[in-house]
């Protein structure tokens, strides 16, 4: 399903997921126009075609002790599909690293990493980032201070 084949009604189901995934079917269902049995049917097809991949909770990093949020620019050594695969693949094993990005531009990578403090992103960076196949230069940027956070696509 493209976005062009989704109706107005769907555009109302996914937005008002992507704002509270836990809402009743019945409030879904009334904001969309549709009585609970048709709102959950229209949701289980937009599961069905893969417009909803799952549902999440979204958690307070500062209240986890995640004070500082990293984004690191990771360069490689070389651009083969090996050593693209080898670095991938390493990074899904690292928690600490929350999302990982391959770039067109100057780096190849863009990684967003949580730590708890300067310390603790120092650690991150010698035993875990430094040690990835292939690396050859990184450079980190602290955030500080998230100015909008993500809240869903704009459908």
């Amino acid at each position: 399903m493209k976005i062009a084949e989704f109706d107005k009604i769907d555009e109302i189901i996914l937005s008002e997921l992507q704002k509270n995934a836990q809402r009743p079917v019945a409030e879904l269902a009334s904001k969309a126009g549709l009585s609970p049995s048709a709102c959950h049917r229209r949701v289980k097809l937009l599961e069905e075609a893969g417009a909803i991949t799952s549902y999440t909770a979204n958690l307070d990093r500062a209240k986890l002790g995640f004070a500082n949020e990293f984004f690191v620019e990771v360069s490689l050594q070389s651009q083969t599909e090996e050593a693209f695969e080898r670095f991938e693949k390493a990074v899904q094993r690292l928690p600490e690293i929350l999302e990982c990005h391959l770039m067109s531009g100057q780096f190849d990578y863009l990684l967003r990493v949580a730590a708890t403090d300067a310390a603790d992103y120092e650690r991150i960076h010698r035993s875990r980032i430094s040690r990835l196949p292939g690396v050859q230069r990184i450079q980190s940027a602290l955030a500080l201070r998230t100015v909008k956070a993500w809240a869903g696509y704009p459908i």
